[in-house]
């Protein structure tokens, strides 16, 4: 039997949405927030473009964690003219041994210099390892989808760069 979990996290961040989305759309910004990324190569399609298969390497404290990225969901595909009344949607599918994830990311005008993004989180564990990870630490998941939405506020706003941190 397979395990499943979901959570939402939201974060404003103070910038318009079309200074937001472009920067979280551009794969070379992806290292400067995205904590303990050491690859995110498209395997086929193009960075961020519906279809696209990428393989994912992330550090995560001594041990590195691979996975594929299929991007199932991004509206609207050209992302330079966004009507100010439409969400942008970006979703993908993540694999990795012993889980299958989906993340729906919604980006939404919070005002004229605010926007809101919010990400619903999505998972499934196979395998006995994962299954007592999701049941044990359930709490970590939703955490480190935060650390990750907090990074990128402090990046768009304050252009930090998660490598150059101390802490």
């Amino acid at each position: 039997m397979m395990r499943t979990m979901k959570y939402t996290v939201s974060i404003e961040i103070a910038l318009p949405r079309e200074k937001v989305v472009p920067l979280l759309a551009d794969p070379a910004h992806l290292p400067k927030w995205l904590r303990g990324l050491v690859l995110h190569e498209p395997l086929s399609g193009e960075h961020g473009e519906l279809g696209t298969k990428s393989r994912v390497v992330l550090q995560m404290g001594q041990r590195k964690i691979e996975c594929t990225e299929t991007i199932t969901r991004r509206e609207p595909a050209d992302l330079r003219e966004i009507p100010k009344t439409s969400v942008v949607h970006f979703d993908r599918e993540i694999v990795a041994e012993g889980m299958w994830s989906a993340v729906r990311d919604r980006l939404t005008e919070a005002g004229p210099e605010a926007t809101l993004w919010e990400s619903e989180n999505e998972y499934r564990f196979s395998g006995i390892l994962m299954k007592l990870v999701g049941l044990l630490m359930p709490g970590a998941f939703r955490k480190q989808s935060l650390q990750h939405m907090q990074d990128f506020k402090a990046f768009a706003e304050q252009g930090k760069d998660v490598r150059e941190a101390t802490d």
